[in-house]
């Protein structure tokens, strides 16, 4: 029973990873700290989808599911709970280069919104960091935010 328990709780932490790898940008516009988790996970998920390699949870997963009885499967998370909503049966590897695509460019697009919500804040840190004019007083101010 406990296996199943962790098993099932593999899946929502894994499908919790999958969420902040595609929409972990747009975290940033509020939080921007959060980009230095984002980044490696982002870059992470875009190379499960372009080299096709099998995601450690997913294996975590399986190997749960075989102590608790049950069959576990082949192919990756993505391929079993989610493109069977997504897309029809049949994944392809240009289908997980779609994905790969498409997480690059959701990534693109909230780091770009974040650049573009705090250009005054990052350029005038940038400036008063290479004056040496007030960079302290500017560096608490922008650590607080």
């Amino acid at each position: 029973m406990w296996y199943r328990v962790g098993a099932d709780f593999v899946v929502v932490i894994h499908l919790l990873f999958i969420s902040f790898v595609v929409g972990g940008g747009f975290l940033t516009w509020r939080w921007p700290r959060v980009a230095w988790t984002h980044i490696p996970a982002a870059v992470y998920g875009a190379l499960v989808e372009f080299a096709g390699f099998t995601c450690p949870l997913t294996l975590l997963e399986n190997d749960l599911r075989h102590h608790a009885g049950e069959a576990g499967y082949s192919g990756g998370f993505v391929e079993h709970y989610l493109i069977k909503i997504i897309y029809p049966p049949g994944l392809t590897h240009g289908m997980q280069i779609g994905l790969g695509v498409v997480v690059v460019l959701v990534a693109i697009i909230g780091y770009w919104g974040f650049l573009h919500r705090h250009r005054w804040h990052l350029a005038h840190f940038i400036r008063t960091s290479r004056s040496g004019l007030g960079a302290d007083r500017d560096r608490r101010y922008l650590h607080h935010r």
